[in-house]
């Protein structure tokens, strides 16, 4: 599926932290409460929420709710959809070069011609 422009907008956003990215490391080994996420970082529980709210709205991380508590997941389709726009973006990007490269030799070749 084509991600949206303004979903990978958000995608790439969430992953340009540091501690967005720890997040989304730590709930791929699994699911995982809001403080549990929170627990190794010295930023207050609020500042990790606000991140994850980020890693929602770029659909990176669902949740539900367990009795009282939040339960975190992480949701890798977005990532996929931000990998393969890379993807395609550096196959574009190869070919242009190719072709300077291609440019390059050639003029390289009928200077060295011209010299003999």
């Amino acid at each position: 599926m084509q991600p949206s422009e303004a979903q990978l907008d958000h995608t790439l956003i969430a992953l340009a932290d540091p501690t967005r990215r720890a997040i989304l490391k730590r709930l791929a080994q699994g699911e995982a409460r809001v403080t549990e996420l929170a627990a190794p970082f010295t930023i207050s529980l609020n500042s990790v929420s606000k991140h994850i709210k980020l890693l929602e709205r770029a659909e990176l991380v669902s949740r539900r709710k367990a009795g009282r508590e939040y339960i975190l997941r992480f949701q890798p389709e977005p990532l996929r959809n931000a990998r393969e726009w890379i993807e395609r973006q550096e196959t574009y990007w190869k070919s242009r070069l190719q072709a300077l490269d291609d440019l390059l030799t050639a003029q390289d070749d009928a200077d060295r011609a011209t010299k003999q």
